[in-house]
């Protein structure tokens, strides 16, 4: 594998929103450090860490009494590092308590005197070691919370979700939007990066859509939205980075969960087993998800050649099945106080069935020529397995040296069987398509980070990535009553296709007195492609270097009050699907293949935000613009071979500008209940090159608004009963040849959880107001226009269950992962 290795810097941006926080119970005293300071009030400063792990405790609560009055005067909370400081202190004996639930509270007592700062160091909190059914929480956890780099939504708090699967939950998710088909896109950009617990999974090799339906909502713990990744996370991904944070047990002992679901739509079962004790943690899990559902597609097509146009008429009706699985099996180690050794493998299978009757009614020129019926199975099955081996060593808080290892495969296989009649009704013959793909990827990364002072903080990294996909398809025919041979008129072939990746990056944190923040980053990546093609032989696939930088600053204003600035560059790789070659003919008018020649398409993106406390209300309004050069985007032509067929691929059309701004609010309404508001609107322009009807290439542009919006009430009821509300909109959506109608989404849940937290049962409905939903593809060019109508039954209810068997204890682990976002997703 080739390595070039530049590591090369830009800015970059961190703040931490402080807060009051209530009194601790127990005492203690260090040694402060005492520096001269300026006039007007000192400092105080200090780091909060687990005493047993040497690991920052994040958010702790910090309060400052006086002691003469034994009154609250100040406080604050501390940073993702377990930093905290507190300005302007005057002259005084105090009080100081740090808190954080699982710890044992500790108080200072400390001295101020005037015109004097004061450096606490390092405050070690003690495990409290608290049984979870011996804590009680009032209130709750916001549905959607804000980070200095990220929108986090915590999934487990939404009802309507439960028994469902991650697309359910990523439709609720502020910034994103959720097709019918499942399709995700964040801002309106669809080439994202999906990462699993801050790392790749193989799952996600084929498309997106049908890796999230692997995933049982109940497993999702939170949902990260990163639209500005930092230097250290892969280039790819031009649109962003989607990570979902599925629910770990960080807790000692032995316990057993039970999750299950019955729908009209879907069933779910999920089981997971946890066991800690000492220094060893063992995760045993497994989850099954059942479809069963009918859709509906009408087709309207229309292509035209030598001044005749053959018109295609087809309605289809299908009925969907399928069995979706994963299976894990982890574990962490600690070699010391310091060291720590994490390892998991994970299972998934994807076994999907649609058997489909097709109806095709052929006019040329408005005459009938011809009428077929297709029955047709489709068999979209996978098997994936990602194994990783991680090891973390921390030196003091926020200096930590790691190295991560995964090795991912995917063995997917997207067969059909076609039987087609004439228009007697009598069988004519017999078609099959075989087609395997296999996706394999080695990588290892290692990172270092170490802070220069209290204000400055440096990361390094380097990470190397060997990726291999191979493709064999061929096509087998036979007649009503022979056996299958290789058809001679549709083509069989192979790929190959090895795609190596050498990657760098530096990246320094900066935080001044007059609260701006700075991260400076830039990385390195260097990729080196070899394919071949049984059919065709070597392809010429030029290797690239290129630089990404990224720049994020951030200026708190007031108490309240954020404003953000972030430039970054991405760069989106073709990912398996896009690069198949295997010609899909399982809709013969509707034909669609891959492109082994995709060049990756650059990204350049610019956001503007502002987040603010008004009252009880958070506001976050985020204005952006993108540009892409040599957009990855699915374009169709008229099949010159095939009368009356359009064959559809992917190609790097040309140049994309979206200019677009999302508006996200919270209104807390009580303690008990919130409200969350989600507006998006966004104009998008694309341009490339399309075929007019002599087969010629030429110049062609698209343009329009795309607007979205979503509500969501999430509330407790008392005496364990919760219920929730969402309602969606997804407005009309542009293509370079076309464009798709928009929708409207609606679900509400409640659910009841028994005295002991151990059992809980719920209700969830979708659409349940309508049979389904209904949306429109419109292409139109010079050889072809096409309509295509699909019905989606949607209309859901399900009934969830779970229950909790064993008890665990409080208990903190770290771990590091490997995260690939470099490939684009269908």
């Amino acid at each position: 594998m080739n390595k070039i290795i530049a590591l090369s810097a830009l800015l970059f941006i961190n703040l931490t929103v402080f807060s009051q926080v209530p009194e601790g119970n127990s005492s203690a005293s260090i040694p402060p450090t005492i520096t001269p300071t300026h006039a007007g009030g000192s400092k105080i400063t200090g780091y909060v860490i687990d005493s047993a792990f040497t690991k920052a405790v994040e958010f702790a609560s910090i309060a400052l009494f006086s002691k003469s009055t034994n009154k609250i005067v100040d406080g604050t909370v501390a940073d993702d590092k377990g930093m905290f400081t507190m300005s302007k202190v005057v002259a005084g004996e105090y009080r100081l308590t740090v808190s954080f639930v699982g710890f044992t509270n500790k108080s200072l007592d400390i001295v101020i005197e005037n015109g004097q700062d004061l450096d606490l160091g390092v405050i070690n909190l003690l495990s409290s070691v608290k049984a979870l059914d011996e804590v009680v929480v009032n209130g709750q956890r916001a549905l959607v919370e804000e980070k200095v780099d990220r929108l986090v939504y915590n999934a487990d708090r939404d009802l309507s979700s439960k028994g469902g699967d991650a697309s359910d939950v990523l439709k609720k998710v502020p910034m994103l939007s959720v097709d019918l088909e499942g399709n995700v896109s964040l801002q309106g950009a669809t080439n994202i990066r999906v990462l699993i617990n801050n790392k790749p999974s193989s799952i996600m090799a084929g498309t997106v859509a049908d890796a999230l339906k692997q995933i049982p909502a109940d497993m999702i713990k939170t949902v990260e939205v990163i639209t500005s990744p930092s230097a250290k996370y892969d280039a790819e991904g031009s649109g962003g980075i989607i990570n979902i944070i599925t629910k770990k047990n960080t807790l000692q002992g032995l316990n057993l969960s039970v999750d299950g679901g019955l729908g009209n739509r879907s069933s779910v079962l999920g089981l997971t087993g946890n066991y800690r004790k000492g220094k060893l943690g063992i995760t045993l899990g497994g989850n099954g998800r059942f479809i069963y559902n009918k859709a509906q597609t009408d087709l309207e097509q229309s292509t035209f050649l030598n001044g005749n146009t053959i018109r295609t008429s087809q309605k289809a009706d299908a009925y969907d099945s399928g069995v979706f699985g994963q299976y894990n099996l982890g574990f962490d180690y600690e070699l010391s106080k310091t060291q720590t050794l994490t390892g998991n493998a994970r299972f998934g299978i994807r076994n999907f069935n649609r058997d489909q009757n097709q109806v095709n009614n052929v006019f040329t020129n408005e005459i009938a020529s011809l009428t077929t019926k297709r029955d047709v199975y489709s068999h979209d099955l996978s098997n994936s397995v990602d194994l990783n081996l991680d090891y973390v060593k921390t030196f003091k808080p926020q200096q930590e040296f790691s190295i991560s290892t995964q090795y991912s495969q995917n063995n997917l296989t997207n067969n059909f069987d076609a039987n087609v009649f004439d228009a007697s009704n009598t069988l004519a013959n017999r078609q099959k398509n075989l087609n395997l793909n296999t996706n394999k990827e080695y990588t290892i990364q290692s990172d270092y980070t170490t802070p220069i002072s209290t204000n400055q903080l440096f990361e390094i990294g380097i990470k190397g990535i060997s990726r291999q996909v191979n493709s064999n398809y061929q096509y087998q025919f036979a007649s009503p009553t022979s056996e299958y041979t290789i058809d001679p008129k549709r083509p069989s072939g192979a790929l190959e296709y090895n795609q190596n990746i050498a990657a760098g990056y530096l990246s320094y944190t900066l935080t001044t007195a007059n609260k701006y923040t700075f991260k400076l980053g830039g990385r390195y990546e260097y990729t080196d492609i070899s394919a071949t093609t049984q059919e065709n032989g070597n392809i010429t696939i030029p290797s690239y270097g290129r630089f990404v930088p990224s720049i994020n600053i951030s200026k708190k204003i007031g108490d309240n009050t954020t404003l953000k600035f972030a430039y970054n560059q991405r760069l989106q790789r073709p990912g398996l699907q896009q690069l198949n070659p295997n010609l899909n003919l399982a809709n013969l008018p509707n034909i669609s293949k891959g492109n082994p020649n995709l060049k990756p398409e650059i990204t350049d993106r610019v956001e503007l935000g502002l987040s603010t406390y008004i009252k009880k209300t958070y506001l976050n309004v985020t204005l952006f613009t993108r540009l892409n050069t040599d957009d990855i985007q699915q374009a169709s032509l008229r099949s010159d071979t095939l009368a009356g067929a359009i064959v559809s691929t992917f190609q790097n059309i040309g140049k994309e500008y979206n200019y677009g701004s999302n508006v996200f609010a919270t209104f807390n309404i009580s303690p008990k209940w919130a409200l969350n508001l989600n507006l998006d609107f966004q104009y998008r322009f694309i341009e490339g090159l399309a075929p007019d009807l002599t087969g010629k290439s030429v110049t062609i542009s698209n343009s329009g608004w795309r607007y979205g919006g979503k509500i969501d009430l999430q509330g407790q009821l008392g005496k364990g009963w919760a219920s929730s509300f969402n309602f969606g909109t997804r407005g009309r959506d542009i293509a370079l040849q076309g464009d798709r109608t928009g929708f409207l989404m609606y679900s509400m849940g409640v659910r009841k959880e028994f005295s002991n937290k151990k059992a809980s049962i719920g209700l969830s409905a979708e659409n349940f107001l309508t049979n389904g939903m209904t949306f429109t593809s419109n292409l139109n060019s010079t050889q072809f226009k096409q309509s295509n109508t699909q019905n989606i039954y949607n209309s859901s209810i399900r009934l969830t269950f779970s229950y909790k068997i064993g008890s665990m204890k409080m208990f903190e682990k770290k771990s590091k992962s490997v995260k690939n976002d470099d490939v684009k997703n269908d």
